[in-house]
């Protein structure tokens, strides 16, 4: 037998009940006066009992509602007509009506009824845009012109994401994003790591022995050096903002003696021919990229995580970074990366001598990667340890780690990775 529950309405339109299975139907009150607080409920507890204890008049979503007499006090009084809301709206669901929660209303994603919104470095066509894409599949990718500009973006709430290069395993780091990591207050909540796939390209119908110039950003140029002297290509390598813009650039003023190195995405988009396919020196070729978002991701020890931290000590210097990996090796916690930056702040330290007068050292701060989540204990001991050495500590991210798998020289085989954000 249903049951159903009585919902007051909006004023000027009749309560609702509830079925057991969900159904939904419009009470007509005829000729009933409900008052304040007291008698509403009253009045919900008399129609509850006696929609469950009566038999069935309505079908609602397949259960059976019956018409309920509603108690006066000269008698039953009338009888409440029970209509289907999708009656009432012409079918379908029932306007201007709540919707209940889903698990997937739960996740950070903006719920205003956009994509999420990733800014990346570049211009369509760029590395950058393809690690957005395997980050967060199916965003609204934001192009940026500069680095500067996607951390703002997300700090201003322009975008709800920056999908950032920190490191390629042929041309090292990418310093400046090291910087402004430090500069600004975003927070790291994942990684992705993008095979590199370069392509020489120019105008259709241009020649490779025409070519004088080749441009494109100074990691692609160095990742391709050999396999341009290989080639045979005599010409001036000059660097460009990044890869995708440069073959914007050539294609955009009609250039016919210089050719880009970008993305075939990148000749697709600007019209362009690909003379070489695959010419960067290490088929191996791969860079790593954050993710960064303006609130970090809880930690959770379900699944490989990577925490990153950046320290510094005022007095110690360079000395320091041998307690602080102790601390990590003791607890058998793996590091991943080291990196170091100047302090921008402090360049110089001095440390005076008696005998041989005054040295001048170089102050840095120092970036770590290590394998541990901050949910687990002996990541906290280690930085509650860390802390102690250091006069500067900072958590840039605790982060599920990139576990896709990957053939070197193809991105056929990758897949986007689970995201926690």
């Amino acid at each position: 037998m249903a049951t159903a529950s009585l919902i007051k309405a909006p004023v000027g339109q009749s309560p609702r009940v509830v079925g057991r299975g969900g159904g939904v139907v419009r009470c007509s009150l005829q000729g009933a006066v409900v008052g304040g607080r007291a008698d509403w409920q009253s009045s919900c507890a008399v129609l509850s009992s006696k929609v469950a204890a009566l038999g069935a008049s309505h079908s609602v979503n397949g259960h059976v509602v019956p018409a309920v007499p509603l108690p006066t006090a000269d008698g039953p009084g009338p009888v409440l007509d029970l209509v289907p809301v999708s009656s009432v709206n012409g079918g379908g669901v029932a306007k201007n009506l709540p919707q209940p929660l889903r698990i997937s209303d739960l996740s950070p994603a903006p719920m205003h009824g956009s994509q999420l919104r990733v800014a990346y470095q570049g211009v369509p066509g760029a590395y950058s845009e393809k690690a957005a894409g395997k980050a967060y599949p199916d965003c609204d990718a934001i192009p940026c012109d500069q680095f500067e500009v996607a951390f703002q973006a997300v700090e201003l709430w322009i975008a709800d994401r920056a999908v950032l290069p920190v490191e390629n395993s042929l041309g090292g780091s990418i310093h400046r994003n090291y910087d402004l990591l430090l500069r600004h207050r975003l927070h790291i909540v994942g990684e992705v790591q993008l095979p590199v796939h370069h392509c020489l390209m120019a105008l259709p119908g241009v020649r490779k022995e025409c070519l004088t110039r080749v441009i494109s950003h100074p990691q692609a140029l160095a990742q391709c050096e050999h396999t341009l002297t290989r080639m045979g290509l005599n010409v001036v390598r000059e660097a460009f903002d990044d890869t995708a813009g440069a073959a914007e650039y050539v294609a955009a003023n009609g250039l016919r003696d210089t050719a880009a190195i970008a993305s075939s995405r990148a000749a697709d988009l600007y019209g362009m021919e690909v003379l070489a396919d695959g010419i960067q020196d290490d088929c191996g070729n791969v860079t790593r990229f954050v993710m960064l978002a303006r609130e970090p991701i809880v930690p959770r020890t379900d699944r490989p995580f990577k925490t990153s931290i950046v320290f510094a000590h005022d007095k110690e210097g360079t000395s320091v970074l041998f307690k602080v990996l102790s601390a990590f090796a003791f607890r058998d916690i793996s590091l991943t990366k080291i990196e170091s930056r100047p302090h921008r702040h402090r360049p110089i330290r001095l440390v005076d001598d008696a005998n041989v007068g005054t040295a001048k050292h170089f102050e840095y701060m120092f970036y770590i990667d290590f394998q541990a989540s901050l949910a687990e204990p002996r990541a906290q001991n280690a930085l509650a340890e860390v802390q102690e050495y250091t006069s500067f500590l900072r958590v840039l991210g605790s982060y599920p780690m990139d576990m896709t798998p990957m053939t070197a020289g193809s991105s056929s085989t990758i897949t986007s990775p689970p995201s926690s954000t």
